[in-house]
């Protein structure tokens, strides 16, 4: 089950960013965590009752960045992060927005491509790991 976090979930969203980035990444965590999180929505997965994935939305400026995807290693394979995927797109649809971007570190390009996203611009570097913008109409 993937729902919209609430205040209450927001330690097991944090906690399952810093397993999957800080720790598994070597996400520094004044990167990992920034401005952002306070006005972004937040999605938490949820397997077997327990929290196991989450992502955040930023809302701009006719579109939605979707960013902060992370799926405990314990649960990967079950189609998840798809999922999350998925659910972030039906939000943003809801919030009337018509494009999606995001962010994608490039070993993980053609998962974003399956699900319809398009790379565009140079590769860049985030907190040390290479990535491409990618984009999709909702």
């Amino acid at each position: 089950m993937i729902r919209r976090a609430g205040p209450e979930d927001m330690e097991a969203v944090l906690e399952i960013r810093r397993v999957v980035f800080i720790i598994g990444q070597n996400v520094p965590e004044n990167i990992e965590r920034d401005e952002l999180d306070s006005d972004a929505i937040h999605l938490i997965a949820l397997h077997e009752g327990q929290p196991v994935g989450t992502a955040r939305i930023v809302v701009g400026d006719g579109y939605g960045k979707i960013g902060r995807v992370a799926v405990l290693d314990a649960v990967r394979g079950l189609g998840l992060g798809k999922a999350i995927m998925r659910a972030a797109a039906d939000v943003l649809r809801d919030e009337g927005l018509r494009e999606a971007r995001l962010a994608a570190q490039t070993h993980a390009l053609t998962f974003y491509e399956a699900l319809g996203y398009e790379p565009y611009g140079p590769e860049f570097m985030d907190a040390g790991i290479p990535h491409r913008d990618m984009k999709m109409e909702l």
